[in-house]
C-alpha cells in the first residue's frame, strides 16, 4: 500500500491544522491506520491510531483531548485533526498502515507515507 500525507504547514501556537493521508494500491478496510511524528533531534513517536472500523481510537497522552483521528474507508483516507497546537507538536508527521503487534511501537507498522511537516510558532 502507498500512503501520501498532506496538510502540514505553519501555524501559530493555539491554532489548528488538519492532516490527511490517502492510501492507494490496496484496500485498507481491514487495517489499522495511524499517525506518528518526529521532532527535531527526537525519535519518531506514536501520536494516534484508529481501528479498521473506526470504533477504536488510541492517542498518545501528550495529544489526548487536542487531536482527533478519523478515517473514511470509502475514500481510503485517514485524517488527523489537531487543535490547540503547541510548539512541542512541531515535526514531521507520518501516516502508517498495517500494524502487526502493539500499535504504539513504530516497528510494528509495515507501510509508511513520506511525511508532512508541521511547524508551530510560539
Amino acid at each position: 500500500v502507498q500512503l501520501q500525507a498532506s496538510g502540514g504547514g505553519l501555524v501559530s501556537a493555539g491554532g489548528s491544522l488538519r492532516l490527511s493521508c490517502a492510501a492507494s494500491g490496496h484496500s485498507l478496510h481491514s487495517n489499522g491506520l495511524g499517525w506518528f511524528r518526529q521532532g527535531p533531534g527526537t525519535e519518531r513517536e506514536f501520536v494516534a491510531a484508529i481501528s479498521w472500523s473506526g470504533s477504536a481510537t488510541y492517542y498518545a497522552d501528550s495529544v489526548k483531548g487536542r487531536f482527533t483521528i478519523s478515517r473514511d474507508n470509502a475514500k481510503n483516507t485517514v485524517d488527523l485533526q489537531m487543535t490547540n497546537l503547541k510548539p512541542e507538536d512541531a515535526g514531521v508527521y507520518y501516516c502508517a498502515a498495517d500494524p502487526d503487534g502493539s500499535w504504539y511501537d513504530l516497528r510494528n507498522w509495515r507501510s509508511w507515507g513520506q511525511g508532512t511537516l508541521v511547524t508551530v510558532s510560539s
